[in-house]
Order: structure tokens, then sequence, then C-alpha cells
């Protein structure tokens, strides 16, 4: 049975002071490089046949911790880049909270709504997510495990477009760094498990 092993990038400064990252390409933290090495000793059960990653810092050494750890290769998927959060990068999800608190209200309800200033709507991430998973699902092997490495919020809009889970609070994302869950392709159940930090 393909599975996908879905692992949230590991933290970076920004996740800790509440800062809204988007496509910013920020490194990892003292805290993210070691939530990479407890995901990497985690996935040894699952023994990885293949290994993906996002761009940016954050994804690509999470991913590099995971491919020293079984020797696999480490592909970038270009198109799985973050979600675009135009004006909101930079800032603290609070100050959006009480500079806009009917946008924050809407993003908490319904994320596929809304879409920031100058940024992307979850709707276009979704979309281009979307084209993404088909490809790739095509291209595994019955008996695949797949490990894909991604950023939050896009690692939570992966997670809705594989298994039909809801998007979540996608402000708070950053939470779920270091996390991992596996997908089954063939029929879609979620299970998350926390890597121990």
């Amino acid at each position: 049975m393909r599975q996908i092993v879905l692992v949230h990038a590991g933290a970076t400064e920004y996740a800790k002071q509440g800062r809204i990252q988007g496509t910013l390409d920020v490194p990892l933290s003292e805290d993210g490089k070691r939530q990479a090495e407890n995901v990497a000793t985690a996935l040894a059960e699952l023994k990885p046949t293949i290994l993906y990653s996002a761009p940016g810092q954050a994804s690509q050494q999470t991913g590099q911790v995971i491919s020293d750890r079984f020797s696999l290769k480490l592909r970038t998927l270009d198109k799985l880049t973050n979600v675009n959060q135009g004006l909101w990068q930079g800032l603290l999800v609070d100050d959006v909270k009480t500079k806009q608190p009917k946008v924050f209200r809407q993003w908490l309800e319904h994320p596929e709504m809304i879409c920031p200033p100058e940024g992307e709507s979850i709707s276009k991430a979704r979309e281009r997510v979307s084209e993404v998973m088909a490809k790739l699902a095509k291209k595994l092997k019955p008996d695949a495990v797949a490990v894909l490495v991604a950023p939050d919020p896009l690692a939570c809009v992966i997670r809705h477009v594989l298994s039909g889970a809801e998007f979540g609070d996608l402000w708070h994302c950053g939470t779920q760094a270091g996390r991992w869950e596996t997908i089954e392709l063939d029929k879609p159940a979620v299970v998350a498990v926390e890597a121990k930090s």
C-alpha cells in the first residue's frame, strides 16, 4: 500500500515569535534542528523508500537530516512553495488579530475564503497542491513509503488534499512543526504522530 509520510518542517525563529512566515525563506531554529533529528529517528520503523521536499530552507534542512539518516536522495518539488501570505508576511499573528479582527475570524472559520492582501488564497494553493500530488501519486510504486517535507501552512493544505482532513487553524500551524503523519493513498486515512522534542 502506497503511503505518504507528511513531515511538517522543523520550527523557525519566526514560528517561535508568532510571525507569519509564508514564502519568506527562514532557516530552522535550534529547536527546529532538534525536531528534524527526532523525526528522522522516529521514521526508522517506516523504512522510507523515497524523499521529497518543498523548496525553502526549513523544509530543505529538515529533509537533509532525513536524507542523511536513510541515505535517500532529497528531491525538491519546486511547485510546493509555501502559501504566499502577501503583505501579512513578517507580521505577528496577534497584530493581524488586533488590526483586522473580522479577517482574522474569517481566516479561523473559513480560510479557503480569504486571500491576504497581495497574497495567495488557500483555494489557489489547494489547486496547485492537488496538481502536484496527482503527479506524485502516479509515480509511486505500490509499496512506496514516500516522505514529503513541507512547511506550514502548506503542509496543512497537503493533508487536506490527500485525506480530506479539515484545514484546521492555519494561523497556528507553526505549532505542528516537527510532527509527522502517514496518509495511505489507496485508502485515505491520517495517523498523526508527534515527534518528541
